[in-house]
């Protein structure tokens, strides 16, 4: 019994060389939350949905990632605004979150390097509630409080072999531009995948092909850790603030001519019209139509409190519960199968 103990004792801490992490999650054991006061679900399923309220994210290839973005559109959506409850967006279908439509990335580039993966690009991102103008923000695991940006935000990644989530991770979100990193379990993941240039944007903490038009994945060096220079570290705010750094060597790409996944808009709400009003998609197979969240009628909330904002309900079956779809298909046959043995009974 004691050894049994101890061994559940051991398997809720999890060191990586340097940086102690409570819990280690796969999405297939994550539970339903993973940090106090979180808007959204780990317990994600595979059935993708333009309502899900999945908190997973992917960088796995080029043509296989995802983006953290807000979960209704609006005025009041703002990354800033948003922050604490951004959903996942993935490229591919399959991971029971919300399916980035085609057409609002117009570049994508992913590189990976022995100590982090990272996918840049330009696009339309207004397409995942961003509203336009919105110069954006940055989204982490820690947050201000130590909390995630967004709270309970996890991020997985097969590139290095098997899947794996990647604990610490950095992404940059705007109204035309994205930048995402996770670093790999070691030494310098921290470093690497620092969090503190919150306002330096993607340029700076990410320098890499930003080009629209170009799609490919690429093997590169992992440059200079974010606000590193020789023995000097930057601190955000204290002049002079130092270029920066070049963009690192890559080789071995392949390219591709575009990325989707089937999933076009045919309408987006703007700031003008009724915002409560669920936007169409459609797929480009023509396959059923899905609903996209709209922003909520209430008033904006205070987005830094640990609970779930007032006005917004959340939906604790998004992204899985496939049998809530089959039980609205058997309920008639069982029913009439009732009516016709109660008579063959009374007679």
């Amino acid at each position: 019994m004691l050894a049994f103990t101890l061994l559940i004792s051991l398997s809720l801490v999890v060191s990586t060389q340097g940086q102690t992490y409570t819990a280690t999650y796969l999405p297939s054991d994550a539970p339903d939350h993973t940090q106090d006061g979180q808007y959204g679900t780990n317990q994600c399923g595979t059935d993708s949905s333009q309502t899900s309220l999945c908190q997973n994210a992917y960088i796995n290839s080029v043509d296989d990632f995802c983006l953290f973005a807000p979960p209704y559109s609006g005025s009041n959506a703002t990354i800033g605004d948003t922050e604490r409850i951004e959903v996942s967006w993935c490229l591919k279908d399959g991971y029971g979150t919300r399916v980035i439509p085609d057409g609002s990335i117009s570049g994508a580039h992913f590189v990976q390097t022995p100590d982090y993966v990272q996918i840049t690009g330009v696009g339309d991102l207004t397409r995942l509630n961003i509203p336009a103008g919105d110069t954006g923000g940055e989204l982490d695991p820690h947050g201000a409080d130590g909390n995630g940006n967004p709270i309970g935000g996890l991020v997985f990644s097969n590139a290095f072999g098997e899947l794996e989530q990647l604990h610490e991770w950095t992404n940059f979100m705007s109204d035309t531009e994205f930048c995402f990193r996770a670093c790999k379990a070691g030494p310098d993941a921290t470093a690497f995948c620092q969090h503190i240039y919150d306002v330096m944007g993607c340029a700076w903490n990410m320098p890499a092909n930003y080009d629209a038009g170009v799609f490919e994945r690429c093997m590169g060096d992992s440059g200079e850790p974010m606000g590193v220079y020789g023995t000097s570290t930057f601190k955000q705010g204290h002049p002079p603030t130092p270029t920066p750094h070049p963009e690192p060597s890559s080789s071995l790409c392949t390219t591709l001519s575009t990325v989707g996944n089937g999933l076009l808009v045919r309408s987006i709400p703007t700031a003008s019209s009724n915002m409560s009003a669920t936007p169409t998609l459609t797929t480009a197979f023509g396959s059923a139509a899905m609903s996209a969240t709209a922003r909520p009628t209430s008033s904006p909330t205070d987005m830094s409190q640990s609970t779930t904002p007032t006005g917004i309900t959340r939906n604790t079956h998004s992204g899985t519960r496939p049998s809530v779809r089959v039980a609205a298909g058997w309920h008639i046959p069982a029913v009439l199968g009732a009516l016709v043995l109660s008579v063959f009974l009374c007679s």
